[in-house]
């Protein structure tokens, strides 16, 4: 039987109000808990014994703070404004504009929203099913509806004023909603249809797209410790077990109004940031560091992993991977991993972990799990591919280094090809053009490793213009050592594989 409800309070954008935190904390102290945790949506959660429960409620009441108990019917809106003035710098999509448009929300979204700038890989642009993505224009943004229980996504017709966000928001939801199965997990919802009946409804600001969006290298920034922040300090804090302490949570609320800091906020790694901490104050903020015995400087690899929230089993899995990357040095930079245990979760994640069970008469008798990755390795991509499945939790952690190595290896391939030199075929009959609309590579079907005939292997011995043909009858994978055989013949059409026939 269960013994506990959960209770999920959301702060607009992953901003924290102090006082709005305060009140919680103490109406958390008055029923005995002692911990919370952060969630992937920047929202706040708490684990409330059942027989405190009504207590608990009462108090969050008197003080007007909104909630949802063991449910998720108004998602938190997502933004990258924790990031502003931490890792992105001179961009016109300052602090300001992002609470110039949170105030501008006068209901509770029961769709996701995600808000981001388009400069940062911190936030992730699409795990909203309204997502809004700064454009290089002042005041502009992209936007990208992914049609809610689907992958569809339809990419709107023009670029949308700053502050007409909100009701562009609450239009698209409203009709989303009361269309029913026309837009609701219909794998085949026509986003034409959507616009069409949003310019119907409402006029807002806008303005044709001249130049197409483009998603940025994927490149997390580390996100812990102290920092430097101009002539000032930024801290981001990371729990492993995700637990923050009450008693801890409340003396940082009480140094922030000390020190003249108005918030802080809440990332989607589920941890926390304190902007703009003035140099004569660095001490205090290092005390109560030590004074809590807080780790501020986890291993990247540790950074770089995103869990559903409330996920025990997840955050063992995710420590027992990371033990065994670290067994092996395993290099993980450039990569961020999800791990899913639910079905339809939504993780930000260029590796993801899906788990899955052999069933039998219904009964569900063995875990395995499947390894796939975005295209291009890039986490704000939708497309996903698979690289091994069914694998045992045993071989987990080796197959995670394969794909680690295969991620390297296809890194490699593609700086090669991005070089300005021309390079030929031992053939000229086959003289290799940089600028056709497609160049053939070849790739192992076991491991998905690829080898580039303009590239070579000269590590291996092998020139570069090395047709794959000509390669010897032992030429095997340098990284799983699959045959020749076992090599399919692909695409590559603006540096993403295409798969064709051999």
């Amino acid at each position: 039987m269960k013994k506990f409800t959960t209770i999920k309070i959301n702060f607009t954008g992953g901003i924290i109000a102090l006082s709005k935190l305060q009140d919680i904390l103490t109406s958390s102290q008055k029923v005995g808990i002692r911990n919370i945790r952060f969630g992937l949506r920047q929202q706040l959660i708490l684990d409330i014994p059942q027989k405190l429960q009504n207590i608990f409620e009462k108090e969050l009441k008197s003080k007007e703070i909104l909630y949802e108990t063991d449910l998720d019917s108004f998602p938190n809106i997502v933004s990258s404004y924790p990031a502003e003035e931490v890792f992105i710098e001179d961009n016109w999509n300052s602090e300001g504009v992002y609470r110039d448009i949170f105030d501008l929300f006068d209901y509770r979204p029961k769709l996701k929203i995600n808000i981001s700038d388009h400069s940062q890989n911190f936030t992730p642009f699409f795990t909203g099913n309204i997502n809004w993505i700064a454009s290089e224009d002042t005041h502009l943004w992209f936007l990208v509806v992914r049609f809610p229980k689907t992958n569809v996504v339809f990419e709107w017709k023009e670029l949308i004023y700053s502050l007409d966000i909100p009701k562009v928001s609450r239009t698209i939801e409203e009709i989303i909603i009361s269309s029913g199965v026309d837009f609701y997990g219909n794998d085949r919802a026509n986003g034409e249809l959507l616009f069409f009946k949003v310019k119907q409804k409402i006029a807002y600001i806008s303005k044709p797209i001249e130049k197409k969006m483009e998603l940025p290298p994927f490149n997390l920034p580390y996100y812990e410790g102290f920092n430097r922040q101009g002539n000032k300090t930024w801290l981001g804090i990371y729990r492993r077990d995700e637990l923050f302490s009450v008693e801890f949570l409340l003396e940082i609320c009480t140094l922030c109004l000390q020190t003249k800091i108005g918030h802080i906020c809440i990332t989607p790694w589920k941890s926390l940031i304190v902007k703009g901490i003035e140099e004569k104050d660095r001490k205090l903020w290092s005390r109560i560091m030590d004074k809590y015995e807080m780790n501020i400087r986890h291993a990247a690899n540790e950074l770089n992993w995103q869990i559903e929230d409330h996920s025990n089993e997840g955050n063992q899995l995710k420590q027992y991977l990371i033990k065994y990357l670290n067994k092996y040095d395993m290099r993980t930079f450039g990569l961020c991993f999800g791990i899913q245990l639910r079905p339809k979760s939504e993780l930000f994640g260029s590796v993801i972990i899906r788990k899955k069970y052999i069933k039998l008469l219904g009964i569900k008798l063995l875990p395995l799990y499947d390894i796939l990755h975005t295209e291009n390795f890039n986490p704000n991509q939708r497309q996903l591919y698979t690289f091994k499945k069914n694998v045992s939790r045993l071989q987990l952690g080796k197959q995670l280094c394969e794909i680690c190595h295969f991620f390297y290896a296809w890194k490699s391939v593609q700086e090669e090809r991005q070089k300005p030199n021309q390079i030929t075929y031992k053939d000229d009959s086959n003289a290799y053009e940089p600028n056709s609309p497609f160049n053939v590579v070849y790739q192992c079907a076991d491991c998905l490793s690829v080898y580039d005939e303009t590239v070579g292997e000269p590590d291996r011995g092998i020139e570069q213009g090395t047709p794959f043909d000509l390669l010897p009858a032992d030429y095997c994978c340098p990284l799983c050592e699959a045959k020749k055989e076992q090599y399919v013949r692909v695409n590559m059409v603006e540096n993403k594989i295409v798969r064709t026939s051999m």
